[in-house]
């Protein structure tokens, strides 16, 4: 993992040493606050990882990792003002701290700046390539938070609606920064598309894994409290799997449980829980994040460079999906 943690103490020192700036104040203030607040800088690293891959110098890819770091941070403004969220990393929401107004705009030219900093990456010959990635991301981020909003609404969402769902919501922004990044470095069409698939394939499951941790992890190791999608009705893969296989009583008793507030929160919780646990959820989700995880690695494993070169890609991918927090 010291190949990740160089390159997002790299891609931090080139972040602080370009703040937003300029007037009107009430509309940078709002950016610098969230780019602020830390994150792990996943995303600008795999940007850095994908180029790395390709090229031995990863300088030349630091606005392209800087330009989708602050996409995502632009998509959490947006995504913490739709759910009405107080808090993002233990911190008030720009929302909740300035006001809507000021983050919607503050937002915009987040999503503007992004582009400027795309316009920055060397070779020049390639950001026609990188850019038609870059679109087609954003547009498909968008499509997936619709498509979570929507579900809030539908009771006959399928499984592979869900999986679609995080796919575009998650792990299309994972797979573009390695793909942007191979992309920027002179990798063939073939090869920047493995690595697109393989971070496509691993954010899905990453997201199972968040699935499976959210009911059945540690609440200490995870650090919030067990329970959360349960409680907020959410239509995980556990819960759609649990419709799809269990008998009529338990399947109605699940769909009563997710739909009704006659129990309280924590007697929701362990019943639901429960009968996760007699229908044997969590080893299905396990088993098809296993899937997701063993596609991912056979599209890493197609890509024409030095093997070495993978390892840390490898390692990080694992670890993400794998991880018990």
């Amino acid at each position: 993992m010291q190949v990740v943690q160089h390159y997002q103490q790299l891609f931090e020192a080139y972040r602080k040493s370009r703040p937003f700036g300029g007037q009107p104040e009430g509309l940078y203030a709002p950016v610098n606050y969230i780019m602020d607040l830390g994150g792990k800088r996943l995303r600008p690293a795999m940007a850095l990882m994908g180029y790395g891959l390709f090229q031995d110098e990863v300088q030349p890819a630091l606005p392209l990792a800087y330009a989708v770091e602050i996409f995502h941070n632009f998509t959490l403004v947006h995504d913490d003002i739709m759910d009405a969220a107080p808090l993002r990393r233990g911190k008030p929401t720009v929302h909740t701290l300035f006001n809507t107004n000021a983050a919607i705009l503050s937002g915009d030219v987040m999503l503007i700046s992004a582009y400027e900093y795309l316009l920055q990456m060397q070779p020049k010959e390639r950001l026609p390539e990188v850019l038609a990635i870059f679109n087609r991301v954003a547009r498909e981020v968008c499509e997936g938070q619709q498509m979570d909003m929507d579900f809030e609404s539908r009771q006959d969402v399928s499984i592979p609606e869900y999986l679609r769902m995080i796919e575009l919501k998650t792990a299309v922004l994972i797979a573009g920064c390695l793909a942007m990044g191979a992309t920027a470095a002179g990798a063939s069409q073939a090869d920047a598309g493995r690595l697109y698939a393989f971070g496509r394939l691993s954010g899905v499951a990453f997201q199972l894994q968040d699935d499976i941790l959210d009911t059945f992890g540690n609440a200490e190791k995870v650090g919030k409290k067990i329970g959360g999608d349960i409680a907020q009705n959410k239509k995980t893969f556990l819960i759609l799997k649990a419709l799809e296989i269990a008998p009529a009583a338990e399947k109605n008793r699940l769909h009563d449980l997710m739909h009704g507030k006659e129990t309280g929160e924590a007697t929701k919780i362990n019943e639901v829980t429960s009968l996760l646990v007699q229908l044997g959820i969590k080893e299905l989700a396990v088993r098809e994040k296993n899937r997701f995880r063993d596609l991912a690695m056979e599209e890493l494993g197609a890509i024409h460079c030095e093997e070495a070169r993978k390892v840390p890609l490898r390692e990080l991918a694992e670890a993400l999906i794998d991880r018990e927090f």
